[in-house]
């Protein structure tokens, strides 16, 4: 029997799960060139008038909030902290009621200078991201000599009580995968929340390959070899890192094993591109455009039947072992993670 897609209420989808994670990329450029992510001589960026301005930006997170039910808002990029508008942005958001929790994911260069005013906007915490504590080793993988800058930004961010602060970390198998027990014993030994991400098929470069890819199994056994780690009894919810307690607690390391242990059954997130698309799952192949309704005079009403048509249709899984999957023509830097 088919189930009629909703005409109000909250954003869910076919299979019951419900989106009240809301992330949106404000830019598609970044500061750094990842080798895993885009090539050195960047991409070719989104024209000024295809992107959302500040504006509109508000005003669509205001429709998710308000007569959608998103309760947590997560700005991204790209790189984030380069939105001029980034600070007005929050504050809007931060007024909202019911007002919900803000976060932001950057490669924290420049955090120390702005921690203090995002906080006093209404930020609520951070995820940065850091893959090596060498230096030379940064400095290949980003293609720019800026680790000092990072770990200035977490240490800005912690200062200005956006905490926890999280540190997202990829390990890649003969470039930094000896890392992991000292990547968690910083985290530990400076209060931050290590996050382990599997690498996934998201380059623009469409180079990932999963033999080459180092798996949630491969992390954890290597930081119990310098680490005891328990289950954590905590539970988990729609959280996409499983955790574990160091040394009986009350630290806790996470794994995000997009790859080899999937969660779309849990998922609970939506996405807003920098350019005003709504994504129903990081993996989609298909986007569904707000920006255009938006210029064309939709009132909010009309926004929000968009959106939830958008996530109706998200399908049950990301499909990556699925031979018939296909990465999406949109690398992380323009989804937005």
């Amino acid at each position: 029997m088919s189930v009629a897609l909703p005409t109000d209420g909250v954003l869910v989808d076919r299979y019951g799960r419900v989106a009240r994670d809301l992330r949106v990329s404000l830019t598609d450029k970044c500061n750094l060139r990842c080798t895993y992510c885009m090539p050195a001589e960047g991409l070719p960026w989104l024209a000024g008038p295809q992107l959302l301005d500040d504006d509109e930006v508000i005003r669509l997170i205001r429709v998710a909030v308000t007569r959608l039910g998103v309760t947590e808002v997560r700005f991204t990029g790209g790189e984030p902290l380069i939105r001029p508008g980034l600070v007005g942005i929050v504050t809007a958001v931060a007024a909202m009621s019911p007002r919900p929790r803000i976060s932001l994911t950057t490669n924290g260069i420049g955090l120390d200078r702005l921690a203090p005013t995002l906080r006093a906007a209404g930020l609520d915490r951070v995820n940065v991201s850091l893959d090596t504590l060498d230096r030379e080793r940064f400095t290949r993988l980003t293609r720019r000599d800026r680790l000092d800058a990072v770990l200035a930004g977490m240490a800005g961010a912690a200062a200005a009580g956006l905490t926890p602060v999280k540190v997202n970390a990829v390990l890649m198998r003969g470039v930094n995968d000896d890392e992991a027990p000292a990547l968690l014993r910083f985290a530990l030994d400076h209060g931050y929340e290590l996050r382990f991400i599997e690498q996934m098929p998201l380059d623009a470069q469409h180079g990932w390959d999963r033999a080459s890819m180092v798996t949630a199994d491969e992390i954890l056994a290597t930081l119990r070899s310098a680490y005891d780690l328990i289950p954590d009894p905590a539970e988990r919810g729609a959280a996409p890192a499983e955790t574990w307690l160091v040394d009986g607690g009350p630290a806790r390391v996470g794994v995000i094993a997009s790859v080899t242990r999937p969660f779309c059954g849990d998922c609970d997130r939506t996405r807003l591109t920098a350019d005003g698309q709504v994504r129903n799952c990081l993996f989609a192949t298909e986007e569904s455009d707000l920006r255009g309704a938006l210029r064309s005079g939709a009132d909010d009403d009309e926004l929000a039947r968009r959106w939830r048509a958008a996530m109706w249709g998200k399908r049950a899984g990301h499909g990556i072992d699925d031979p018939t999957f296909l990465q999406p023509t949109r690398p992380m830097s323009a989804i937005g993670g």
